[in-house]
C-alpha cells in the first residue's frame, strides 16, 4: 500500500537521506528549508520522486490538509546541538524555513501518526 503524506513526511525526517527537511523544538515541529527542499525533494526524476509534485505549494496544501499550522520562529531555539547547527546554518544561508506545528505529528509519539487524519 502506498504511504500517505504523513507517513511519507515521518520517513523523510527520520531518514538521513535529506538535509532539506528535519525535526526542530525537540521534535515537536517540521522545519523545512524551502529552497533546498524544492531541489533535494520535489527537483527529483519521476522514478524516485517523494511526492507526485514539482511544486513547494502543493505540499503546504497538504500540510494544512492534515492540520499543520505555519508557526513563527519566535519561539526558542532548539535544544538539541544537531538541530540548533542545522537552522543555524540555514539561516546563515539565508534560505526561507518553514516551521509547522501539528499536535498529533510528534517525534516523541509514533502512536499519534495514525491520527493525522486528512480533513
Amino acid at each position: 500500500l502506498p504511504l500517505c503524506f504523513p507517513e511519507k513526511l515521518w520517513k523523510m525526517l527520520e531518514s538521513d537521506q535529506f538535509r532539506s527537511i528535519w525535526w526542530s523544538e525537540g521534535g515537536k515541529c517540521v522545519a523545512i528549508n524551502k529552497d533546498l527542499f524544492e531541489m533535494e525533494v520535489l527537483g527529483r526524476e519521476v522514478c524516485q520522486r517523494v511526492f507526485n509534485t514539482r511544486h513547494i505549494k502543493s505540499v503546504v496544501r497538504q500540510l494544512n490538509a492534515y492540520g499543520f499550522t505555519k508557526m513563527q520562529r519566535n519561539f526558542q531555539r532548539s535544544a538539541s546541538l544537531p538541530e540548533f547547527l542545522a537552522e543555524e546554518a540555514a539561516a546563515s544561508a539565508h534560505s526561507q524555513i518553514l516551521y509547522y506545528y501539528n499536535p498529533s505529528f510528534n517525534r516523541a509519539h509514533p502512536w499519534l501518526l495514525g491520527t493525522c487524519k486528512r480533513r
